[in-house]
């Protein structure tokens, strides 16, 4: 019953409001009442006309600046406010609603309705009920209508007092945090955190410090990420998102064993509790179990219509036959080539029928457009046709189309990578097994193997270190000339994994070698660094000011414990010295510098020198 009530009224409502926005009139609207309105309820005449004057004194009208003109409600003996001449006892006051009538029904369904000047001038209004403003922004998102849900869910959160929002207001921050980034509004997304943050409701608070933590994840902040965590977990203690975040935030540090140790004290703490929806707990079960692999599933799942040709995807690869060999031949100078074969150019070509996006030749990793795109099509058809991945081109592609995707996340790297770098390998052991040379970008087919080993590098940076840098020392020792830009990579690898005395060998390397004038800050650092841990304090100074000679940035932005971001440019390339060099390498490397005991201390005191 309560359902087929609640259908009536939003037709009802929804004619009442096109008649009233006639003249803004409550003749008017009393005149659809008596003669349309009673089909939308059922036939019940008596009802429509009841209904009629309490919708009419919700609606904002935009002749009084979308004020409303409530009617007085009048008593048993006086004259019905329906205009009907008769006593309200005996009229109106009668009939009982079937039902409730929200009280921003009509603000709801106006701002659903309005648009241009029309809606900006009733959000500018301040007069719209939080709650109008909650559901018809979600309305709008669900619909598709993002620049309308921005707008309107915007109003939401720009009042005055945050206290008296919803509790519902969450998803629709959430939402409004989405469609800030979806349409590249990062300034508005930062802004809306921040003041979250600073004011918000503590359901909020959380909610917000949760997305900034992601946020960070996705950018590779992990020392920002790390911090907006702590802060999370005194806001909201026992939410079960939590777990999530810290099981995704340990294994972007590379601690496995912490993570399931983690996942299994949220399990228990949270299960104790006895709050949480069956669902929620058999995820938090889960986790417990084995965290890379729940959250490869769960992401998986998130992916809609690729969660099951992805699915298929991980089963193929686990069970890839051994790679075959390749067509390595010496150049006139005693270098190596590889020539691609008729039969990898036929795999290739039957591949770039489904898989339409090219790889761009004069860039490391890239595509001409975005190959996610049509994986509807590629990824079931690869699936299909498992021998394409004999071509080292089809791999490339693959390589590069999952890097882009999924490259950042560390549970993916068992599943999607390391098959992938298995075969790779094979062919680069094949390579080098033809005996010393080098093995330039440039000559034959060489990018694509090269190439393919950068994707495999990034994909399995963060969930399988050793594996990554081991690929990355093996691309450096076949391409000398470092065509990737390899060597800051590896040198941050091995500096998390703890092997010093490799990372500064690596670095003065490098350095001694290093031809230009401005040498990577990475590899300045990562001496610094190095020399910090193997107690060669003497030498850090000294390496610390060749640093500041080249970055007179970068100290203070280590040390700062909120700087502001610094944008590198379209390209993401950073100018040597700048700030937004400074800004990267923190972003990248602070939180080695932070674990280092007494490492950022060391460097706060060099700042006054």
């Amino acid at each position: 019953m309560l359902a087929v009530w609640v259908e009536q009224l939003l037709g009802f409502a929804t004619g009442a409001l096109g008649a009233i926005r006639q003249d803004e009139r409550y003749p008017t609207l009393m005149a659809w009442a008596r003669e349309e309105g009673p089909a939308l309820v059922g036939g019940d005449a008596a009802l429509a006309q009841a209904l009629a004057p309490e919708l009419w004194s919700q609606t904002p009208l935009a002749r009084l600046d979308f004020a409303a003109e409530p009617l007085a409600r009048p008593g048993r003996n006086e004259p019905c406010w329906c205009d009907s001449g008769r006593k309200t006892k005996r009229c109106c006051g009668a009939v009982s609603l079937p039902g409730h009538v929200p009280t921003h029904l009509m603000w709801m369904l106006s701002l659903r309705d309005w648009k241009g000047d029309t809606l900006k001038a009733a959000l500018a209004s301040g007069r719209a009920p939080a709650q109008a403003l909650l559901e018809a922004g979600l309305i709008a998102a669900e619909s598709g209508q993002r620049g309308r849900a921005q707008q309107i869910l915007e109003a939401l959160f720009e009042r005055a007092d945050w206290l008296t929002l919803p509790e519902q207001a969450e998803p629709a921050f959430e939402i409004l945090i989405d469609l800030y980034q979806e349409r590249g509004f990062n300034r508005k997304r930062e802004a809306l955190l921040d003041a979250v943050l600073d004011r918000g409701p503590l359901f909020l608070r959380g909610v917000a410090l949760e997305r900034l933590c992601l946020m960070h994840l996705d950018n590779d902040d992990l020392d920002s990420a790390r911090a907006a965590f702590v802060r999370a977990q005194q806001a909201l203690p026992d939410s079960p998102t939590l777990a999530y975040i810290e099981a995704m935030l340990l294994l972007h540090e590379g601690h496995e064993q912490e993570a399931a140790e983690r996942s299994r004290f949220w399990f228990r703490r949270l299960a104790r509790q006895g709050d949480l929806e069956p669902d929620q707990l058999q995820f938090l079960a889960d986790l417990a179990e084995n965290p890379g692999a729940t959250l490869a599933d769960q992401l998986l799942s998130a992916e809609e219509d690729l969660a099951e040709p992805l699915v298929a995807l991980q089963a193929l690869l686990a069970e890839l036959p051994v790679a075959p060999r390749l067509e390595i031949r010496r150049d006139d100078e005693g270098g190596l080539e590889y020539h691609s074969t008729a039969r990898e150019d036929t795999l290739f070509a039957a591949w770039q029928k489904v898989f339409k996006s090219r790889v761009e030749s004069d860039a490391p990793m890239g595509f001409d457009e975005d190959p996610w795109s049509q994986a509807g099509e590629w990824l079931p058809a690869l699936c299909a046709h498992p021998e394409w991945l004999d071509s080292p081109a089809v791999l490339q592609a693959l390589a590069l189309a999952l890097a882009s995707r999924f490259g950042s996340l560390p549970w993916m790297a068992p599943s999607l990578f390391e098959p992938l770098a298995t075969r790779l390998e094979r062919w680069l052991e094949q390579v080098r097994a033809e005996g010393e040379g080098g093995f330039p970008w440039e000559s034959a087919d060489n990018a694509v193997l090269l190439r393919s080993g950068l994707a495999l590098v990034v994909g399995m940076e963060r969930g399988a270190r050793a594996r990554s840098r081991e690929l990355a020392e093996r691309l450096l020792a076949l391409d000398a000339q470092d065509s990737l830009g390899l060597r800051e990579l590896v040198l941050d690898q091995l500096l998390r994994e703890g092997r010093d005395r490799a990372a500064l060998e690596l670095s003065v390397r490098e350095l001694e070698g290093e031809d230009d004038e401005a040498p990577p800050l990475g590899l300045l650092m990562g001496r610094v660094l190095a020399l910090y841990r193997l107690e060669r304090h003497d030498e850090a100074d000294a390496a610390l000011t060749e640093v500041h000679r080249h970055n007179a940035h970068v100290v203070a932005m280590l040390c700062a414990e909120n700087p502001r971001p610094v944008g590198s440019g379209g390209d993401g390339v950073a100018a040597p010295g700048s700030r937004a060099e400074a800004w990267q390498y923190r972003t990248l490397m602070r939180d080695q510098w932070r674990t280092t005991p007494g490492a950022l201390d060391w460097l706060q005191g060099r700042l006054g020198e």
